[in-house]
């Protein structure tokens, strides 16, 4: 028997170990059931040389959520638009803290004003400047 050569990822999650008997067995379901989430375009699964289908964790943990959601009773197509939700979600997450982290590194000038810095509205909430009317006299 020849065995196919892993494919590699970045993080432990993404690496893709699993043979399809293997990732069905982990995850509870029938190796068909995992071809045709893929053909739905929920899972796509890694591919070797030689095209055999390889499952990182990652995959795994699709497939349990996969599972959760249908025995809930959501359909495939809502479970896709669910995955694809969760994706841009965490796409705008990452791009907050990206956009957080870049505040903090520079203070951006207030427009009209000399020597008056932007500063992130947590800041502003620490000092109770927020939720305050303009000219109100704190005391």
């Amino acid at each position: 028997m020849r065995r196919e050569p892993e494919v590699r990822a970045t993080e432990p999650d993404d690496r893709a170990v699993y043979i399809i008997s293997v990732a069905a067995e982990l995850a509870g379901v029938h190796p068909q059931t995992l071809r045709i989430y893929e053909r739905k375009g929920l899972l796509r699964p890694k591919r070797t040389s030689g095209n055999t289908r390889r499952y990182s964790a990652r995959d795994i943990e699709r497939l349990r959520m996969i599972q959760a959601l249908t025995q809930e009773g959501v359909n495939l197509a809502g479970v896709k638009r669910i995955i694809q939700m969760q994706g841009e979600l965490e796409r705008l997450q990452r791009r907050i803290r990206e956009l957080e982290a870049e505040l903090a590194r520079r203070p951006i000038p207030a427009p009209g004003r000399r020597g008056t810095d932007i500063v992130p509205v947590r800041t502003m909430q620490v000092f109770g400047f927020v939720g305050r009317s303009p000219g109100e006299v704190v005391r």
